[in-house]
């Protein structure tokens, strides 16, 4: 909104501060911070009186999950509610590439929400049925990407890049859409598995968004993509705007879920801000990227495919417990052990990801 100002820049010179998307990222990232700092105890309090009892716990879940009974759930509202205040407050909402993403990070919201709201009031940790979940995710993913298809240039548009190499890209054709809205649902379905231990999920989350913010900036910028032999896409460098107000106001809703948590993200957030990540790397052109960037949630989801494939095939468990994060509670490792080791792991992705713009 206040991008809107640039129009009036030869006026006041001081508007001009309105044109860059480093700026306006930062100030993105400040005002989610402050918005949800602000209001956070207010939406605690209030979603502790309308739950009641709280997030339910897994009954085949570690033992000590149990001392969190009645901890509130859907804080991705608080994520969610200043991730859009900022974006809609510095992001250029002329761009298309905003609206795409803000589309696809609120529709996995709501979702989300429903499920968070059926495992509330029926007090059970089974919520929203798993198919009809996954085909509104892939409805909404490939509209998203059908989108991205339109407002990019034809053929690369539809086409897949390939870390390592600087013009090796390969075009899916209308293939891509699957191929795209694919990648969105997983990173969705991926965070959210990931989000069992406090703090365990939002702090990788921001460590992606930051990567990302940083390759969408990358890739938006003639200069700088050509120097670096990464492929050009006009128009993406804003959406770096919106991973500043989502570390923003990860950094808000982890002062509340540090351990022990105030509030829990619920899917409400997990599946919002897994599926943010998947969209900003398909407009970007890093799906691959993103399963570097995010390994810690593609482990997270891998355990769950392979418990689940060895269970039903030869009735046998691979981890003690899935997703994996559990499995390392059922060794004796102690919560917070987990959560900092496993953030270190994101840190490291994270470096070997973003080393794949230099390394072509």
């Amino acid at each position: 909104m206040l991008y809107l100002l640039v129009d009036f820049a030869d006026t006041v010179p001081l508007f001009n501060v309105f044109r860059y998307i480093t700026f306006r990222t930062g100030a993105a990232m400040m005002t989610a911070l402050v918005f949800v700092f602000l209001f956070g105890p207010q939406i605690i309090k209030s979603l502790r009186i309308r739950q009641g009892h709280g997030q339910p716990i897994r009954e085949d879940g570690p033992e000590g999950h149990f001392a969190k009974q009645g901890t509130p759930t859907m804080g991705g509202l608080m994520i969610l509610t200043g991730f859009l205040v900022a974006t809609l407050l510095w992001g250029n909402l002329t761009n298309p590439y905003v609206w795409i993403v803000l589309i696809v990070t609120v529709g996995f919201g709501l979702i989300g929400l429903y499920d968070d709201y059926l495992k509330v009031t029926k007090s059970s940790s089974k919520g929203f049925g798993g198919r009809q979940r996954i085909a509104l995710e892939l409805v909404i993913a490939g509209l998203a990407v059908f989108a991205i298809a339109q407002v990019g240039a034809k053929p690369f548009s539809t086409s897949l890049a390939f870390p390592f190499f600087k013009d090796f890209v390969i075009n899916l054709s209308w293939f891509f859409i699957a191929f795209g809205a694919f990648v969105i649902v997983g990173a969705g379905n991926a965070v959210n598995l990931t989000d069992g231990l406090d703090g365990l999920a939002i702090v990788p989350v921001m460590i992606a968004a930051a990567s990302f913010g940083m390759i969408s900036y990358l890739v938006g910028n003639a200069v700088f993509s050509d120097y670096l032999q990464i492929n050009f896409v006009p128009g993406t460098g804003e959406l770096s705007v919106l991973c500043g107000a989502l570390i923003g106001a990860g950094l808000g809703f982890l002062w509340f879920n540090a351990p022990p948590a105030s509030i829990f993200m619920g899917d409400t957030g997990s599946l919002a801000l897994g599926g943010m990540l998947g969209s900003v790397s398909v407009a970007t052109k890093h799906e691959i990227v993103l399963a570097i960037i995010g390994g810690l949630f593609v482990l997270e989801a891998v355990s769950v495919i392979v418990q689940v494939i060895s269970f039903q095939m030869f009735g046998k468990r691979v981890f003690k417990m899935a997703p994996i994060h559990h499995h390392f509670e059922q060794l004796g490792w102690k919560e917070p052990q987990i959560v900092v080791r496993f953030w270190i792991i994101a840190v490291v992705l994270a470096l070997i990801g973003l080393s794949t713009l230099k390394l072509r």
